[in-house]
């Protein structure tokens, strides 16, 4: 026999007070002075017979949906990257303590009817987290002029956006710094994603401006862009080392490329790090654990999407984040994959 669904009706009951009381401590209602004690008494009662709110009937009340939406840059990032997935476990996690949903979406296009017009303009939502957004997205910036509470893990380079990014330099330039102190001086690099992506910008930038520090330079031949896979990176990694043989190094922009430079490196008879030092980014849970472990720079996705929460959260309830740009530091960790170039 199915259990009887608990209603406000038994909440006002047990706690003594009227249903209407109920609605507005369960709502946040800030139009009525309620007693400490008085809120105390209607959510322990709440707690005690489990209680469910109806959301829409709340979102009627409210005018609010209690839901945030997360909205990933390509949505093909889902299958094949981890890292997004630790931003995602992060973001839901800390929505989840915050009381609030979280919606995924993929973006789709960025015209009439695109995905942020679905969730924005249907009022689904009550804020975004955008991850990895790209260089010129018309319509995400047209949210952030309009002041949508919205908050980017990554950047677009808009001087009123909210974001947590990563301080990539520093660590780059000291991936660079053990690269070159192993004696290589033939350096490719490998992109994680199509080049309309800033980070992946920023990370060629860094691995250029090492590299020019020691004065070596990144050629323009011995850089390949992959598309997010281990596949891609597969591919990427035959060409560039096909076309470059010379190349005893190679940057991949993240972990997931690096698993494909691995395979390519292999089916072409050369063994890391024996013959090539491979250099990874993101310090996702599989790194230590390839064959050879992989040397990469550790980002935290996880701390990111909590970050990105709270600030989103602090927003949606009408204050400014005291620092509206948050950078991380990340960590650069020496594994198996690197090792001395050839005399």
């Amino acid at each position: 026999m199915p259990t009887k669904r608990v209603t406000s009706h038994d909440v006002a009951r047990q706690a003594g007070v009227s249903r209407a009381t109920v609605s507005l401590v369960l709502n946040r209602s800030e139009s009525v002075v309620i007693a400490k004690e008085t809120r105390e008494r209607v959510l322990r009662a709440a707690g005690e017979l489990g209680y469910k709110p109806n959301s829409a009937a709340r979102m009627l009340v409210s005018g609010q949906s209690e839901t945030i939406g997360l909205i990933v840059s390509d949505p093909s990032i889902l299958l094949v990257d981890q890292f997004v997935t630790q931003v995602l476990y992060g973001v839901e996690t800390a929505n989840r303590q915050l009381g609030l949903h979280v919606l995924v979406a993929g973006l789709e296009s960025d015209g009439p009817g695109s995905t942020y017009d679905d969730l924005v303009e249907s009022r689904r939502i009550d804020g975004l987290i955008v991850l990895n957004p790209k260089a010129g997205d018309a319509a995400l910036i047209s949210l952030i002029e309009k002041d949508f509470p919205l908050v980017l893990v990554g950047s677009v380079r808009h001087p009123r956006e909210v974001a947590v990014t990563f301080a990539t330099r520093p660590a780059l330039m000291k991936a660079v710094d053990h690269v070159v102190g192993l004696g290589h001086r033939r350096v490719g690099a490998i992109t994680f994603s199509p080049r309309s992506f800033i980070a992946t910008e920023a990370r060629l930038a860094a691995l250029e401006a090492g590299l020019r520090a020691h004065g070596l330079a990144l050629d323009a031949d011995a850089i390949e862009i992959g598309d997010f896979s281990p596949e891609s990176g597969h591919c990427a990694g035959l060409a560039l080392l096909s076309r470059r043989p010379d190349v005893t190094a190679i940057f991949a922009g993240n972990d997931t490329i690096a698993i494909g430079v691995l395979s390519a490196a292999h089916a072409l008879g050369r063994t890391v790090p024996q013959d090539l030092s491979l250099v990874g980014f993101d310090d996702l849970p599989f790194a230590p654990w390839l064959t050879p472990a992989l040397t990469t720079i550790r980002t935290d996705g996880v701390h990111q999407g909590q970050i990105a929460t709270q600030m989103l959260f602090e927003r949606l309830n009408g204050r400014s984040p005291a620092v509206p740009r948050v950078r991380l530091e990340p960590d650069f960790i020496v594994r198996a994959s690197t090792g001395s170039a050839k005399p």
